[in-house]
């Protein structure tokens, strides 16, 4: 699989095209003078990709029973904490990431896709439109901290390989935009009901259900 370094875009791209990438969130370095404020570390089991993040906490985190990720991570599921793209800083290796698109099965950087190490192959990170969702099994975490990166949430339940009953809300696909299963808490499910009865009346009344 190519790399992301230069040397390896098609040669019909300009000198600036082919390093665009690192100027923009979440690949390129922050300077000194930007006072990026580091949190956490973080690398590959390699250690060849190495980045800081600056968030005390991630936005969300999730485990993920999607079969894409099943069989990107060869595991029963995949933890992801949500960031923003400025929220990491790269201090060495992001010559050494490759990306992978699974909806097209391309190693051109089309999102949203997955990137890696390409030395040990380490999934680093899955980079969306506007968001980035990193491992913390990566990241090196204070026992104080553990709390804060904790999963929230399970998606994609109805596709798990195995039940995980730990009382956690489950959505049978992306959490909040479809159905809570199994041992979700009763209390989550039912609010959840009166909300989705709430804007299914709501919709019915300005005519969006006809």
């Amino acid at each position: 699989m190519p790399s992301l370094h230069p040397a390896n875009h098609q040669a019909g791209e300009s000198i600036e095209g082919k390093h665009e990438w690192k100027l923009r969130a979440p690949y390129r370095f922050h300077e000194p003078n930007e006072h990026f404020d580091a949190r956490y570390e973080a690398e590959c089991h390699c250690g060849k990709v190495k980045y800081q993040l600056s968030r005390d906490e991630p936005l969300d985190s999730k485990l993920c029973h999607c079969t894409t990720c099943q069989s990107q991570h060869a595991a029963p599921f995949q933890w992801a904490a949500i960031f923003h793209k400025d929220d990491i800083n790269f201090l060495h290796g992001h010559h050494n990431l490759e990306w992978y698109d699974p909806s097209t099965k391309s190693t051109s950087h089309q999102l949203p896709c997955k990137v890696r190490c390409n030395y040990c192959h380490s999934p680093v990170m899955d980079e969306g439109r506007n968001m980035i969702l990193l491992f913390p099994s990566l990241v090196k975490i204070n026992k104080k901290d553990t709390h804060k990166w904790s999963p929230r949430c399970h998606m994609f339940y109805s596709e798990r390989a195995v039940d995980v009953p730990d009382g956690l809300p489950k959505w049978t696909g992306l959490n909040k935009s479809s159905d809570l299963i199994e041992d979700s808490p009763p209390e989550l499910v039912q609010k959840y009901s009166r909300e989705r009865e709430r804007e299914r009346e709501q919709n019915s009344t300005n005519g969006e259900n006809k």
